[in-house]
Parts: C-alpha cells; structure tokens; sequence
C-alpha cells in the first residue's frame, strides 16, 4: 500500500518543521521541509545577486535561477539540502535570511522554479511536506492536510530561544516585528498566499509543547 501525502501548513515559528519531522519518525514517512527551499534561494540571493544598496537584485536573481541547483540528500535519516553540492542546512537560520526571504518567496517565478522539486518528490507517496501553500496549491489532494497557529508572543518566544540556541544575537521586539512582518507579507502575497485550506484541521498549539502537538495530529491520522 503507498505511504500517505501530509501536507503542513501555517505561521513561522510555530513548530511546522521539528513537529513534521516527529511525525515523519513516528511514522516512517520522508520529511521534507519546503521553506528552507526558499531561504536556500535567499541564501543565494545574499550570496551573490545584492545591489549598490545591500538589497536584493530582483532581476540579477530571477536571470540566474539556472544556476541554482537544489537537492535533498538522504543522511543519517533526515533529508539535508544542498545548494550546488554545499551542504547548507546549517547556514540558512539566519536573521538575515529570515528577514528577506518572504520577499523572494512572493516572487512567481521563483514559485513556479520550487514547485517541480516538491511535486516529484511528493508523487512517490510517503511524505510529509511543510510549507505556507502545501495544501492549497502545492499538493492539494493531500491524504491529510493540517494548520498550525499559535500566538504571535508564544511564536516571538519560540523564534527567540532558537536563535539564541543558534548562537545567533538578536532581541526579542526584534522577532516580533520580524514575524509581523513575515506574516502579512506571506498573507497578503498574490500568488499562493499563507492560508489554511478548506479542509485542513486547525491545530491551534499556543498552550501546547511539541509532543502535546504530535499527539494531537497523529490522533487524526489512521490507515498507516
């Protein structure tokens, strides 16, 4: 029998990549963590295509996304990414990536150049994928689709203690209006906007830990 499609959706910050790899143990799927595929572009972008100003060169960046080549590679059990055979899973946690990368993610053509990857990959069946869109446009006919929320402190203080595990210096009103920040532009992006889709269940997981939040997913999860 193939392995099910899950597909998780919702806010930064609010557990979607360690809860999907928890899920993904638990239940013997492939972990695929969509946004890092987008701070891998940022990452690149930062890398190579700033402008006079230190910002991104839109243009610079859209002309060389052949030259950008992205892979997952199994390791130890877990999927790592690998931008043109460097290993950048580490590198890409950044504040400087956080604050630019939803700025290359509304981009339509960095979109359409991302969504091949995670359809091929999601076609072999047994993954879980997370993302803003999986659900609603990248694999809409999911077996399982769910949204996590939480509120903007609880997800502040998250976002917080991790970079600060990262070794990385910042302030909290800093993540805050980073998150804001993130969330209305990923909101109120054009093309394949954060939203919860129809049929996803909300996980509101604010007063919960992350074994409280796998439970409560895997409890909606049957026929594995």
């Amino acid at each position: 029998m193939k392995k099910p499609v899950i597909a998780v959706d919702g806010y930064s910050s609010t557990g979607k990549s360690s809860i999907s790899k928890l899920i993904a143990k638990e239940l013997g799927l492939i972990h695929m963590d969509t946004g890092a595929l987008y701070r891998a572009v940022t990452f690149y972008a930062i890398q190579n295509c700033l402008n006079d100003r230190n910002e991104i060169d839109l243009a610079k960046l859209l002309k060389n996304l052949d030259q950008i080549h992205l892979d997952f590679r199994s390791e130890n059990g877990e999927l790592v990414l690998y931008l043109n055979n460097e290993n950048i899973t580490d590198k890409i946690r950044t504040s400087d990536i956080s604050e630019n990368v939803s700025f290359v993610a509304k981009q339509p053509e960095i979109r359409d150049f991302l969504l091949h990857i995670q359809r091929s990959r999601a076609q072999q069946g047994g993954i879980i994928m997370d993302g803003r869109d999986i659900g609603t446009v990248v694999l809409p006919d999911a077996d399982y689709k769910f949204f996590l929320t939480a509120s903007a402190d609880e997800r502040t203080k998250r976002r917080f203690l991790e970079m600060q595990s990262l070794g990385l210096t910042t302030d909290e009103k800093s993540v805050k209006e980073n998150l804001i920040k993130r969330d209305k532009i990923d909101s109120e992006r054009t093309v394949a906007p954060l939203k919860k889709a129809d049929d996803a269940i909300l996980i509101d997981n604010t007063n919960l830990n992350k074994n409280e939040t796998l439970a409560l997913i895997l409890s909606y999860i049957t026929n594995i």
